[in-house]
């Protein structure tokens, strides 16, 4: 009887669970606002800006997302941005979510809400961009207060090379920097591209490939979606501590998909999620670090499976990650 009475009452949870989610979804605002959360994290004044709408209605369609399990927190140091639940049990609240979401991924977005979320990509892009433009002669200094490079390098280099190999193999480095790890990518490939918003950065990445006698790199100025449009194909791609400075973390995943080749390889280094948000101010980070999870979530979806892992502790409290993923 007991046994019966508990199982009525776990049906009668579940049912409250899925007409909690089904209600909050009974709101245009609310549909058009996990739309936006595809792919991406917003604060609470970047969608009052996106959907020109008060800032206390639009906590308010928060609140009901957020109480639904419809949307989470993200807490970035000083900063919250809100967006979809990283689905780590896959229970009955998983199934409804998931099925939820994806009918909302087949309507399409209004053009005005679409050009807004981009208005809000391109005001981070150009505050990164502009501490780069800053900071060009303090990068490694400021970079170190994190990490050293030859703390995930080598790690970096091992996982690309388990994939990507031979004569004709050809690698992208999104983000370069100074240009550290081309001399690294040098040694083992024969056609690399680099390639970084920051004309100042690139600037740097020449003077270290003249002094390293680096005549197989093409430093190339501008984002992936311009080599996207160019119709470049890569063999693997790599991005060491570039994706926490990037605005649009989700896209730059679908880029480098339509850059790789079938069974080609991504590697991704970067950090956990972390909260020390004087890296903001002092590294130019947008993003306090990723859950690991998080990242599994954008490859799969831009048509990726994962393939292997590596965490690295550090004594200063900040993990890093480096994970390589597959093009299927």
């Amino acid at each position: 009887m007991e046994s019966l009475v508990s199982a009525q009452e776990l049906a009668s949870t579940q049912v409250d669970l899925v007409a909690q989610k089904l209600k909050a979804c009974g709101d245009e605002l609310r549909i058009q606002v996990l739309q936006c959360l595809r792919a991406d994290a917003f604060g609470v004044l970047e969608l009052t800006q996106i959907f020109d709408t008060k800032q206390s209605g639009m906590s308010h369609h928060l609140k009901v997302l957020s109480k639904a399990g419809l949307v989470e927190a993200q807490r970035e140091g000083n900063s919250i941005f809100y967006r979809r639940p990283i689905q780590k049990q896959r229970g009955i609240e998983f199934l409804v979510a998931s099925q939820l979401f994806g009918i909302l991924d087949l309507l399409p977005l209004h053009p005005d809400i679409e050009r807004r979320m981009q208005e809000i990509r391109d005001q981070r892009a150009v505050q990164s961009q502009a501490f780069f433009n800053r900071n060009t002669d303090r990068f490694a200094e400021q970079q170190e207060l994190i990490c050293d490079h030859e703390q995930y390098a080598q790690t970096s280099l091992d996982l690309l090379q388990a994939s990507v190999s031979g004569a004709n193999a050809r690698v992208l480095e999104v983000g370069p920097g100074e240009g550290r790890f081309l001399s690294m990518l040098g040694a083992y490939y024969k056609q690399i591209d680099a390639v970084d918003t920051s004309q100042q950065m690139l600037t740097k990445a020449k003077l270290h490939c003249q002094e390293s006698k680096l005549k197989n790199v093409t430093l190339i100025h501008g984002q992936t979606g311009d080599l996207v449009k160019r119709g470049a194909q890569y063999s693997g791609v790599v991005m060491n501590m570039v994706l926490h400075h990037v605005p649009a973390p989700a896209q730059l995943f679908k880029e480098c998909a339509q850059l790789i080749e079938p069974e080609g390889a991504l590697v991704v280094c970067d950090l956990s999620h972390h909260n020390q948000d004087w890296t903001k101010e002092n590294c130019g980070d947008l993003w306090l670090g990723f859950e690991t999870e998080e990242l599994t979530n954008w490859a799969e979806s831009a048509g990726f499976s994962e393939d292997e892992s590596v965490f690295i502790g550090l004594r200063n409290g900040f993990q890093i990650q480096v994970h390589r993923y597959i093009r299927r």
